[in-house]
């Protein structure tokens, strides 16, 4: 019997080969975790975002530039949402008045808000009372139970972080519903004017590119144009996200497997900036205000006029000579 014994060159080959076989793998993990578990959902694509400005169809040049401006906002309103029930309508407003001012007197002492408290409704509640008769079925009816009362709170801000001292001061008065929250900027016009500015000038670039490459100018040409703009606040952004996490285990059908929950959440997700010729402030870190705005030029190309082909005349004399006739010379 023979055994083979590798040579201490062998044992170093396989070594090296193991280790940049684990190295390889390790890297490739840590890569694509770099993208998110979002991409272990089937189907997930990024909505295309871009201002529809569109043209009657032709054979004519069109001209488009793109652009967008992401903007941190100036300002933001938290909405809350407050119910109460009670018997009365004494007994309700008074509950619920108590939390409110509570809470909104110390969040004014703490931050530089400004509070505004918005009725929402004032209904009566019922309850069901059974009536027992003999000889026949139970009937319940709908009698009045107490009322119920629903008033929002509008909160204005400037520090985004002035948010968790707001939601920490209003869960001690058991007000916990976030409804939603609204960016405003101050500097809208000035933004719209900077994408018009932009804009022009890539279309201006854009043109002599096309004179170039037609070798014609585009200076009197008859042209159409067409713009708009369109803004998306971070409040219509956000997407529903479910943890991706399952089991490795192929249980037959006659076991019983409970699945564990999983979970739910949101997250931000702006509008992507791939389709655009230019972006301002392109490095989203926070939500914010996006602006697009889209400009379109149709240039109306000449058509090029067909040559008429002029007819010749041939006068064929009596010795056998032919010659051309020039009628223009014979009519003038």
């Amino acid at each position: 019997m023979s055994i083979y014994r590798g040579s201490a060159k062998n044992k170093n080959y396989m070594k090296q080969f193991t280790f940049t076989m684990v190295t390889f793998v390790i890297a490739k993990l840590c890569t694509a975790q770099n993208s998110g578990n979002i991409n272990y959902i089937n189907g997930v694509r990024y909505p295309d975002q871009n201002i529809e400005v569109a043209f009657p169809g032709g054979k004519n040049l069109l001209a488009t530039v793109s652009g967008m401006a992401n903007i941190k906002a100036d300002s933001c309103i938290a909405i809350f949402s407050v119910s109460q029930t009670a018997k009365t309508a004494e007994e309700i407003n008074s509950l619920i008045d108590g939390r409110i001012n509570q809470a909104v007197e110390q969040i004014r002492n703490k931050t530089k808000t400004r509070i505004y408290i918005d009725m929402i409704s004032f209904v009566p509640v019922y309850e069901y009372e059974v009536d027992k008769k003999i000889f026949s079925k139970k009937t319940y009816n709908e009698v009045p139970a107490g009322f119920e009362l629903k008033k929002n709170i509008h909160i204005k801000y400037s520090n985004p972080n002035h948010l968790n001292e707001i939601v920490t001061i209003l869960s001690a008065s058991e007000i916990y519903d976030l409804v939603r929250v609204d960016y405003f900027s101050n500097n809208m016009e000035e933004v719209k004017r900077e994408l018009m500015t932009k804009a022009r000038t890539l279309m201006q670039e854009k043109l002599k590119t096309y004179q170039l490459l037609l070798g014609k100018k585009l200076d009197t040409l008859e042209k159409q144009i067409a713009d708009g703009y369109k803004a998306v606040l971070p409040v219509e952004m956000y997407r529903s996200y479910q943890a991706y996490n399952s089991s490795s285990l192929n249980a037959t059908k006659a076991k019983m497997v409970s699945q564990a929950d999983k979970s739910t959440t949101l997250y931000y997700q702006p509008v992507i900036d791939k389709e655009f010729d230019f972006v301002i402030n392109p490095i989203v870190f926070e939500p914010v205000i996006q602006v697009m705005y889209e400009i379109k030029l149709n240039i109306v190309l000449e058509k090029e006029k067909p040559v008429n082909p002029q007819k010749e005349y041939i006068l064929l004399t009596p010795n056998g000579d032919m010659k051309n006739l020039n009628l223009s010379s014979i009519r003038n």
